[in-house]
């Protein structure tokens, strides 16, 4: 049975993921010790922006200005600690008209490596669909910002490619360049809940984009290339841009620059919300499995060739998991290779390795105030991390903020 909500919204939506509030399912599948804990921790913040719409995303250039992406379609620029009134790029016409809570809009952006020659951004955002069944269509499209210009024309555009999505929610939209130059791609199980997309679902569907991250070449003439040595190249009846698959709805990635592993956050359905290392050609098992316990099939799921998160927790301790970033900065030298996320509901949290295990610990942070949704999370060329914010949950809220971690 579904648990009923006093609020009238039978779906909690922002930032682009998708809460369904559904029975939990608690059949286990390891010894994983996903209740092991590490010591808090007690942080500081400093406010560095304000004033922002449903921000969702955030990059720096390497003046050390900042851009933000706005959920309603805006990518804004902070120079010089101040929030420029005219956005770098307003593709908001472009967008899937919107309800005032939602999880569509312009979900994420990254600068190309080689942004100060080229000026090359790319945007993942929710388009209006024509297809059948579709409630809309996720785009990956690039825009190029003139010499000596602070403003990028919306309709210079050239779009990489599109898929079509069932549902409204569970979108992905994380996009980042990895280390080996190669872009980066988190779509989301097509929505709807259950991932009730065919036999399998889209998440071991490999016949399809959905509920997957992909690699792509944008080096090329053309729209994009496949890379030779991504893991599903040249089997027949899967796409070969998929780097792994079988993720719900992974709300932001990120790469350790220590390591070069990249770490995610899968968005749980009804009960477990998960942390992962993402392995080329892993399969990391949605929708068989949540978290690490059985989902669909109740019980007696296959957990054969799945990669087990390296940690998660259930719906007491939140209920929307945000990917972070794994520290590497110099101010906070104690915290160097623990990975930083967050709940949508305002906790925030690390994980580390001790030993062969994983322990999750909470974070505490001072001069920070109650009761913000956390969105996302960002990283600067020099490795401090910074946390995302939102005060409300109207996409017309204009009570966003950003703020650094610091000692």
């Amino acid at each position: 049975m579904r648990k009923r909500l006093s609020n009238p919204f039978n779906i909690i939506f922002l930032g682009g993921v998708c809460l369904l509030l559904l029975p939990s399912y608690i059949f286990y599948r390891s010894t994983i010790n996903s209740e092991a804990t590490a010591p808090t921790l007690t942080l500081k913040v400093q406010q560095v922006a304000s004033g922002l719409q449903a921000p969702l995303d955030m990059s720096f250039l390497s003046n050390g200005d900042i851009l933000v992406a706005e959920q309603a379609g805006k990518i804004r620029l902070i120079k010089d600690g101040k929030l420029i009134d005219a956005p770098l790029l307003d593709i908001s016409s472009k967008l899937i008209k919107t309800m005032p809570v939602d999880v569509r809009g312009l979900l994420g952006f990254a600068m190309h490596p080689k942004f100060n020659s080229n000026r090359k951004i790319y945007v993942f955002y929710c388009a209006p669909s024509t297809a059948d069944k579709s409630d809309h269509k996720n785009v990956v499209a690039e825009y190029t910002l003139s010499p000596n210009s602070t403003q990028v024309d919306p309709n210079s555009g050239r779009i990489l490619f599109t898929t079509d999505q069932p549902g409204q929610g569970d979108n992905g939209g994380c996009l980042k360049f990895g280390p080996d130059g190669y872009l980066y791609i988190s779509v989301g199980d097509g929505g709807g809940g259950g991932d009730k997309h065919g036999p399998i679902g889209n998440g071991q569907n490999k016949n399809t984009l959905l509920s997957k991250i992909l690699r792509i070449n944008i080096n090329s003439d053309s729209t994009y290339t496949v890379p030779k040595d991504n893991p599903f190249v040249g089997n027949a009846g899967v796409r070969p841009e998929i780097w792994a698959y079988g993720l719900r709805n992974a709300w932001r990635f990120s790469f350790d620059k220590a390591t070069k592993q990249l770490f995610t956050c899968d968005v749980g359905e009804g009960a477990w919300e998960e942390m992962d290392i993402i392995e080329k050609g892993g399969n990391y098992g949605w929708r068989m499995i949540e978290g690490n316990h059985c989902f669909n099939p109740k019980v007696d799921c296959e957990f054969t060739g799945t990669i087990k998160p390296l940690a998660e927790y259930d719906h007491k301790s939140g209920v929307c998991v945000i990917g972070g970033y794994v520290y590497n900065g110099k101010q906070l030298p104690a915290q160097k290779g623990k990975y930083f996320f967050a709940d949508w509901t305002g906790p925030i949290y690390y994980i580390e390795k001790t030993g062969t295990e994983w322990q999750r610990g909470k974070v505490t942070l001072q001069n920070y105030p109650a009761d913000l949704k956390i969105t996302s999370w960002g990283e600067d060329a020099a490795g401090e991390i910074y946390v995302i914010t939102n005060g409300g949950t109207l996409l017309a809220d204009v009570k966003g903020a950003i703020y650094k971690v610091v000692k």
